[in-house]
C-alpha cells in the first residue's frame, strides 16, 4: 500500500542523506586538495560516484515514494587519462547529484520528523492505558487522561498518511528537479525521438503508398490492359461480321470501363490519404468536411486567427478524422464536439463526445472509446513529430475529452 511504501521511504530519506553527506565530505577534500594535482583524481572519482548514489536514491523514490525519474544521459569516459579526467569533472549529472545531497537535507529532516510527530507520537499516545500505571512510569493522572491522550494518538494516526504524504512533496521536488536529465539533456532527447519518429513515420508512408500502389493501383491497371488487348483481338476478329465476337468485344470493353473507373476510385482514396484536398481551403473548412461525413451529429466550433503550417494542418485534420472514427465505432456517443483554437503560437484542438468513457493509457499511449486500439498510439507518435502533445480525459460513464496540442509552425 502506499501509505506503508512512503513510511518506509521516510525511514531510508535520512539512511540515505547520511550516506550523502559521507560522500559530500570526501568532495570537500577532492575540492581542498585538487590544488595540488594528486587532488584531481579523487575529485574525479567522487563526480562519478555520485552517479551511483543518484541511481539508487532514483530507485528508492521510484519503488517507494512512487516518484518515477528518468535517468540522466549515460556517462561517457574520453579518451587518455587527460579525456577521462576531464568528462569525470565535467559530468554535469554527477555535480547535479552532488548538489541534490546538500539541498535535500532539510527535506529529509522534515520527512522523518512528519513520520515521527505523527506515527510514532501517535503509537505512544495511543498505548497510554497500557504503560499509566506501571510502577516507576510517569503517566496521566486517571483513566480520563489516559483516555484522552489514546484518543488523541488515534487522530494522529488518522491523520499519519496525508501528513506523511504532504512531507515528502519537497523530496519528491528535489528528486524529479536534480537526480533526472537535465533540461537541456531532456530537451535534446526528446529531439532526437521526434527526429526518429519523422524518419519512421515517412519511411512507413513511403511503405504504405507503395504497397498500395503494387497491390491495388497497379494490378488494376495491369488487368485493365489485358482486357483491352483481348477486346482488340476481338474486334479485329469481328472486322468480317462475326456479331459474337463484337458482343465478346463489347463485353470486354464494358469491364475494362468499369476497371478504369475503380482503379480510378482507389488512386483518389490514395491521394486523399496523403493530402486531404479540403486542407486546401483550409483547416477550418477541411474539419466542417470531416464533421458532415460523420455518422454521428458533430458540433464544429473553429476559429483560426492564424493559419498553422500545412504540415501541422495535416497531423490536426488526421488527428481528428481518426477521433472521430473511434467515436463512431467504441464510444457508443450519441453527439460529438470539436473546437480549434489558435492561441499564443500554439493550435488547440479538442474533440469531445458523450460516449461511455473508460479511456485508458497503455504503453505509454492513451487507448480511447474503452476498446483498447491502437489508433491513438499512431496519433500520439504522429503529434510528437512535430513536438506537440494529446491528453485523454475518459472517466468511467463519460464524457470522453481529447486534446490535441500543436505549435502553429513546424
Amino acid at each position: 500500500m502506499r501509505i506503508w511504501r512512503e513510511l518506509g521511504y521516510t525511514v531510508t530519506v535520512p539512511l540515505m542523506a547520511a550516506l550523502g553527506l559521507a560522500h559530500l565530505l570526501v568532495v570537500l577534500v577532492g575540492v581542498l586538495a585538487s590544488t595540488y594535482v594528486v587532488g584531481l583524481p579523487l575529485l574525479a572519482g567522487c563526480v562519478v560516484a555520485a552517479r551511483r548514489l543518484s541511481a539508487a536514491n532514483r530507485a528508492l523514490a521510484r519503488t517507494l515514494a512512487g516518484t518515477d525519474v528518468p535517468a540522466p544521459a549515460p556517462y561517457r569516459p574520453g579518451r587518455g587519462l587527460l579525456g577521462r579526467l576531464g568528462a569525470a569533472l565535467g559530468d554535469v549529472a554527477g555535480w547535479r547529484a552532488i548538489i541534490h545531497a546538500v539541498v535535500r537535507l532539510p527535506a529529509a529532516a522534515l520527512a522523518f520528523a512528519a513520520a515521527a510527530g505523527t506515527w510514532g507520537l501517535g503509537l505512544v499516545l495511543l498505548a497510554c492505558p497500557l504503560w499509566w500505571q506501571v510502577p516507576g512510569v510517569p503517566g496521566p493522572s486517571g483513566w480520563a487522561g489516559a483516555l484522552l491522550l489514546a484518543v488523541t494518538g488515534a487522530g494522529l494516526l488518522f491523520l499519519a498518511p496525508w501528513a506523511v504524504h504532504a512531507a515528502l512533496l519537497p523530496e519528491r521536488m528535489l528528486v524529479r528537479t536534480l537526480l533526472g536529465p537535465a533540461p537541456s539533456q531532456a530537451r535534446i532527447r526528446t529531439l532526437e525521438e521526434t527526429r526518429a519518429l519523422a524518419v519512421e513515420d515517412a519511411a512507413a508512408a513511403l511503405r504504405r503508398v507503395e504497397r498500395d500502389l503494387h497491390d491495388g493501383t497497379a494490378a488494376r491497371l495491369t488487368a485493365l490492359a489485358m482486357a483491352l488487348s483481348m477486346a482488340k483481338e476481338e474486334l479485329d476478329a469481328a472486322a468480317g461480321g462475326d456479331l459474337e465476337r463484337l458482343d465478346h468485344a463489347r463485353a470486354l470493353v464494358d469491364g475494362a470501363h468499369r476497371g478504369a473507373k475503380e482503379t480510378l476510385s482507389e488512386l483518389t482514396d490514395l491521394i486523399r490519404g496523403i493530402h486531404p484536398p479540403a486542407l486546401d481551403k483550409g483547416l477550418e473548412v477541411a474539419l466542417a468536411t470531416l464533421a458532415a461525413r460523420s455518422p454521428l451529429p458533430v458540433d464544429l466550433d473553429a476559429e483560426l486567427s492564424a493559419r498553422p503550417s500545412p504540415a501541422v494542418e495535416t497531423i490536426a485534420f488526421f488527428c481528428t478524422a481518426e477521433l472521430l472514427a473511434n467515436v463512431a465505432k467504441h464510444s457508443g456517443a450519441r453527439q460529438a464536439a470539436i473546437r480549434l483554437r489558435a492561441e499564443d503560437g500554439r493550435l488547440r484542438l479538442r474533440v469531445w463526445d458523450d460516449g461511455e468513457g473508460g479511456a485508458v493509457v497503455a504503453d505509454g499511449a492513451p487507448v480511447g472509446g474503452g476498446a483498447g486500439g491502437s489508433g491513438l498510439r499512431g496519433l500520439v507518435d504522429r503529434v510528437r513529430v512535430v513536438d506537440g502533445e494529446l491528453a485523454v480525459h475518459s472517466p468511467a460513464g463519460g464524457p470522453t475529452v481529447v486534446c490535441v496540442d500543436l505549435p502553429l509552425r513546424a
